[in-house]
């Protein structure tokens, strides 16, 4: 029997769906961070969770001749990412390798090509939003970074390697001038304090960026003196908003803003159309993948001028509007009153008349339509879909589904329940979050016997 703070030596067999190394003791299973297939450790036991031990590496004694040396040097216990010691060509083959194993033990469908995974040129410092928590560390210092793994402590980080590189000298610049103008750090478990957070969002195709301010209050002291010392320093920054968050939560944004200087968003551009993002629009993090990710969806829809698209899950409308230079009418569907209102923006801004927008839940949405629906591209959360939106494309008889999902398990869980109805005809992994275990993943079915 395994216990716990004790010491066992093993073989890596595996990676589980979160990165983590797997070794077998007898019949008990043990996940450990930071080991990779092949190798062989001593392993420390910290906790058992649903049955299975987790642990971190001791002393390893065999290598994997994928490991390599981190750019990052906090990446061992800052949690963020699980692959930056692992060579870029071997983290493809595991999101390859994660997608294809869902897919046969969830939706029991084994006998589809899973195309390899889809990967970038350089794989680092691709993100466009950078969200950072500010405390202090146990001597009093102003710190910001990325929370410990299952931990609220602050890892300092100074350069984050898988971030867009502007973001680094503007958070240690309101570092510096939040100690030097006395500004409170918020502090979580007296909610005592004012900042909270700094989020930062840059586009990749036009000089613009934005700076949030994640406050407990409103107009705190100080305000305009740091607003003015901040852009004295960075002239790039083109919009500061201040989001006033005063709950007791983990949730990073609040209800209200207030616009400090510029516009209030920047806008960006995927594959020719430009979109407008505010602080709380959801928006693709990776500007180079991004593309890839959509022109692949797309691709599989060959269109005649004539089809009626579903967007469902639509976000700011980013596929709905792109697919609206092909299709004769899209229908975009996104549950985020905010979301909805960016995508009516973004619309009129690229002059896009054929597109219709809908604030609601796509289940209910599609359930209540009565009209001609020939494709559906849908990209659901984490969480995917739910019955009553599957159950009414079966239902509809829908001719072609296109289906994004960022976990391969919830989609492969759904695809099982479209599967009796739908053929799979086309998986493509895209590494949209390289240096971590996450994974976007396409799928295209088509009603069965009607492959188009």
């Amino acid at each position: 029997m395994i216990r716990l703070k004790s010491i066992i030596h093993g073989t890596c067999l595996d990676l589980s769906s979160e990165g983590k190394g797997v070794l077998k003791v007898g019949q008990d299973v043990v996940f450990c961070d930071g080991l990779f297939i092949g190798e062989e450790a001593d392993v420390e036991i910290l906790y058992q969770r649903a049955g299975v031990y987790f642990a971190k590496v001791r002393k390893l004694y065999k290598i994997s001749k994928d490991r390599i040396q981190p750019e990052c040097k906090v990446c061992t216990i800052c949690g963020g990412c699980q692959f930056q010691q692992l060579n870029y060509r071997a983290q493809l083959d595991f999101k390859t390798k994660r997608v294809k194993n869902a897919f046969n033990r969830i939706a029991h469908i084994k006998d589809v090509e899973i195309k390899p995974c889809i990967g970038m040129l350089d794989p680092y410092n691709y993100r466009n939003k950078i969200q950072m928590p500010f405390g202090k560390d146990k001597k009093g210092n102003v710190v910001y970074g990325f929370y410990k793994q299952n931990s609220h402590e602050i890892i300092p980080v100074k350069e984050c390697m898988i971030e867009d590189k502007r973001a680094s000298s503007i958070l240690w610049d309101i570092k510096e001038l939040v100690k030097e103008m006395k500004i409170p750090i918020y502090n979580e478990y007296n909610g005592k304090g004012i900042l909270r957070y700094v989020l930062i969002r840059t586009s990749y195709h036009y000089d613009e960026l934005m700076v949030v301010l994640v406050t407990s209050m409103m107009n705190f002291p100080g305000q305009n003196n740091f607003l003015k010392a901040l852009l004295s320093k960075h002239p790039e920054i083109t919009t500061v908003v201040e989001n006033i968050n005063p709950r007791h939560t983990n949730v990073i944004l609040g209800e209200k803003e207030k616009i400090l200087y510029g516009s209030g968003y920047i806008k960006d551009s995927i594959l020719g159309l430009t979109f407008d993002i505010s602080a709380s629009s959801f928006y693709q993090v990776n500007p180079v993948q991004v593309e890839k990710l959509y022109q692949n969806a797309l691709n599989l829809i060959d269109f005649h001028k004539n089809e009626i698209v579903l967007d469902a899950y639509s976000g700011v409308g980013t596929i709905g509007l792109i697919a609206s230079k092909n299709a004769k009418h899209v229908i975009s569907v996104e549950i985020n009153k905010a979301a909805v209102k960016n995508a009516i923006t973004n619309a009129k801004k690229n002059n896009i008349k054929n597109i219709e927008f809908h604030q609601g839940d796509a289940g209910e949405f599609i359930s209540n339509y009565d009209g001609d629906l020939d494709i559906v591209i849908m990209d659901p959360p984490r969480k995917g879909s739910d019955n009553k939106f599957l159950s009414t494309l079966i239902n509809k008889k829908i001719k072609k589904v296109i289906y994004i999902s960022c976990d391969p398990e919830t989609l492969a869980r759904d695809i099982e329940y479209l599967s009796k109805d739908y053929e799979v005809t086309y998986i493509q992994p895209v590494d949209m979050f390289p240096m971590t275990c996450h994974i976007e993943t396409i799928c295209c079915l088509s009603l069965a016997n009607k492959k188009i």
